[in-house]
């Protein structure tokens, strides 16, 4: 019997650990292939495809394996062994989890109303740190078992990291971990999730390297993606604030007069540095006509140069007769 419980756990060890590499490879080959398709990219492309192939063949396999073993393990005649097993706990029930389809829609008001209504608890179990403590929260609280609460603790991560509370962000990125852990665990069990966390909790707290490793290596790549989410985030919020400031400054004539100013001539650039009339008038009279008229409309539209109202007619008047001119 502890022979067949082992065989039960290296199959899920291993096929976990496939699924990372699987990930991990997928992708490098997304990196490579949005790179220049140089020689060198093109072959390590076609490497990594096999690669893919091949893990996606393994996951397969491990997928099988796990299956007959589950099979095997029903036609086992109930003893001491069996009838203590986890699997007959009153918090592993053997419901199957739900696959009926949803559509995108569903899926994001599904999300949005359930954050709603539990976001302070699923909080609270981010900042747990005791594997006791979590075990004995979501005993009380299995409703939180769910992919909407993974999702929502990692938003609380990445909160966090832009709010430069790195700390909060590891220790909510670990329990975000742990409901993955469990929510795949369910995946692989072919059961509700709801009954299958104090399984995980189980094997995580005796559980040998190879597991511990692969936990601390998802963890390490949350909390990587947490970090470039939070700089991608901050960065879209100073474009949006620069346009949203680039649009208060356009002048009359829809134009920038940050970007104007940068385009004159340094002689222009001066006056204007210098707040003097008189400097930009002479600066304007020394440039070619047609190029002196060109600058003053764009300090005119950019808001740089605010005219006189005779100064303003007399340009219209001079367009208009330009106008007239080539119409004969």
């Amino acid at each position: 019997m502890a022979e067949f419980q082992q065989k039960g756990d290296d199959l899920e060890e291993n096929f976990a650990e496939c699924k990372r590499l699987l990930e991990e490879a997928q992708g490098r080959l997304r990196a490579v292939e949005g790179r220049e398709q140089d020689e060198e990219s093109r072959c390590e492309a076609e490497s990594l495809r096999a690669e893919v192939k091949r893990l996606e063949k393994d996951e397969e396999s491990f997928e099988k394996m796990i299956e007959e073993h589950m099979r095997q393990e029903k036609k086992l005649p109930w003893n001491v062994d069996t009838m203590s097993k986890e699997g007959f706990s009153k918090s592993l029930f053997n419901i199957r989890p739900d696959t009926s389809k949803e559509t995108e829609q569903d899926e994001v008001e599904k999300h949005q109303s359930f954050v709603e209504k539990y976001a302070e608890e699923i909080k609270h179990f981010g900042l747990l740190r005791r594997w006791d403590d979590s075990l004995k929260f979501l005993s009380d609280n299995p409703h939180l078992v769910c992919k909407e609460a993974a999702n929502c603790l990692v938003v609380v991560c990445i909160d966090y990291d832009i709010e430069e509370k790195h700390g909060l962000m590891e220790q909510v990125a670990h329990q975000a971990i742990v409901m993955q852990f469990i929510l795949d665990l369910a995946a692989t069990l072919q059961v509700d999730p709801k009954g299958c966390f104090r399984h995980f909790f189980a094997k995580i707290k005796t559980a040998e390297q190879p597991y511990r490793e692969a936990f601390d290596r998802e963890l390490e790549l949350l909390k990587e993606r947490v970090r470039a989410c939070a700089h991608s985030r901050m960065e879209s919020a100073r474009r949006d604030i620069e346009e949203e400031e680039r649009l208060k400054r356009l002048g009359p004539g829809g134009l920038d007069p940050v970007e104007v100013y940068q385009s004159l001539p340094k002689e222009l650039q001066n006056s204007f540095d210098e707040k003097n009339v008189q400097m930009l008038q002479e600066a304007m009279g020394r440039l070619h006509p047609e190029e002196g008229k060109y600058y003053l409309k764009l300090c005119i539209d950019s808001g740089l140069w605010v005219p006189e109202s005779d100064e303003g007619d007399e340009e219209e008047e001079e367009e208009d007769e330009e106008d007239g001119q080539e119409t004969d």
